[in-house]
């Protein structure tokens, strides 16, 4: 059983940045965030291998950069030029198969999540 804790949430104003950090309690092949706002379906955001491979959602323009630091099992989202409809509970997820993909159902270890909320 993996453990995953998020941190870094927060209110911030739009055009703001906040950098979400994911702390793992071993190591594990994929590691991944996704958000959920108020009354819509969760969506994956980002997905970082631990050889190093990187995908981001297109429609994130370049504003969230995914990363990761393997001696310390930790992942990372660095968020900036944030909108008000980024506004979301933030999750960090986490599997150990040998493909990272952007559903959901593929991961097996989640985090509780953190509070995003951005004002205009």
């Amino acid at each position: 059983q993996v453990q995953l804790v998020e941190s870094g949430g927060g209110s911030v104003q739009a055009g703001g940045a906040l950098r979400l950090s994911c702390a793992a309690s071993a190591s594990t092949y994929c590691m991944g965030w996704f958000r959920q706002g108020a009354g819509t379906k969760r969506e994956w955001l980002s997905y970082v291998t631990s050889t190093g491979t990187t995908r981001h959602v297109g429609f994130l323009e370049g504003r969230f950069t995914a990363s990761r630091e393997n001696a310390e099992n930790t992942l990372y989202l660095q968020m900036d030029s944030l909108k008000p409809e980024d506004t979301a509970m933030y999750y960090c997820a986490a599997d150990d198969g040998s493909m990272c993909s952007a559903s959901s159902d593929q991961y097996t270890y989640w985090g509780q999540g953190t509070q995003v909320t951005v004002s205009s």
